[in-house]
């Protein structure tokens, strides 16, 4: 691959990463939350399967590789994604949804080094310490005029839990699954987060939603955008680089989350915003090219 194009998945990776919580927005009128993850994990895996085949891609010749394909997807699919919805459907305000999602780096670059055995160095730190504050300017303006008694314990609680799975799907990718197919593997993955999310749903016993053109048009984004080429190009960055450099990448989705909706639904950005995406952004550039 060329190196102009290597340099611009990061980039579109944040993108898409970012645009999912305004698709979730969108969609929230629409479905109940679980019973859409549920549908979008299911969808996707039959898509990426599709693809898997058309490209004839390895699938894993034993029992170790499937399994470590499913715990993958479990964790980074079923349990953070549906930990997310759960969370904010029943009263966690998406601003500390998403500033509990921007400690997953931290936890990651701290895990990284006594489980994968990579080195995080002083700079890095530095550059994860400037990604988590920057996050936390954008955040800001929203934190601040919450009561925090009115925050839901329960909901908080599954939002936490939820990160803990990211990060834990994480690293377990990176470990465990670094020289399966790219493909296949995501195509497992799915149908690991799939298989939770079904049967959570049913228990949940949330009704169906009436199908119309708004609700088909959020779930192929969220389907072929979000999940097929977000997990696609995640995976691609665990694979090729260090897994808290990685990481540090997520501390741009909430900024670019906050520009996406400025853009589509006018929701205003202060100051203290604005720069809170520069400092994010410069934080991500000195961690994910620092050791």
């Amino acid at each position: 691959m060329p190196p102009f194009l290597t340099g611009l998945i990061p980039a579109a990776f944040v993108l898409i990463w970012a645009s999912g919580f305004v698709a979730a927005r969108y969609v929230a009128p629409l479905s109940e939350p679980l019973v859409f993850v549920a549908a979008r994990l299911s969808l996707v895996a039959l898509v990426l399967a599709g693809i898997a085949l058309a490209l004839r891609a390895r699938w894993p010749r034993d029992g170790r590789g499937w399994r470590d394909a499913l715990v993958s997807g479990v964790l980074m699919q079923g349990l953070y994604v549906a930990g997310v919805f759960w969370s904010i459907r029943h009263g966690l305000p998406a601003g500390i949804a998403a500033l509990v999602g921007s400690l997953q780096p931290l936890l990651t670059a701290a895990a990284s080094e006594p489980l994968l055995g990579e080195r995080v160095g002083p700079r890095r730190w530095a550059g994860i310490g400037l990604g988590f504050l920057g996050a936390g300017m954008v955040l800001a303006p929203k934190v601040g005029h919450l009561d925090p008694a009115g925050i839901p314990p329960v909901a908080l609680t599954v939002c936490l839990a939820a990160m803990l799975a990211m990060t834990a799907g994480t690293l377990w990718q990176k470990r465990m699954a670094a020289k399966s197919d790219l493909v296949t593997n995501a195509a497992i993955q799915f149908v690991g987060g799939a298989a939770f999310a079904v049967p959570l749903a049913l228990l949940a016993g949330e009704p169906w939603p009436e199908i119309s053109l708004p609700l088909g048009l959020g779930m192929a984004w969220s389907v072929l955008v979000n999940s097929v080429a977000g997990i696609l190009l995640l995976m691609a960055l665990i694979r090729r680089g260090a897994v808290a450099g990685v990481a540090s990448l997520f501390f741009l989705v909430p900024p670019v989350s906050a520009g996406i909706a400025y853009a589509m639904f006018g929701e205003t950005l202060t100051t203290v915003q604005v720069a809170g995406m520069a400092v994010a952004a410069a934080g991500v550039a000195v961690a994910s090219r620092s050791r």
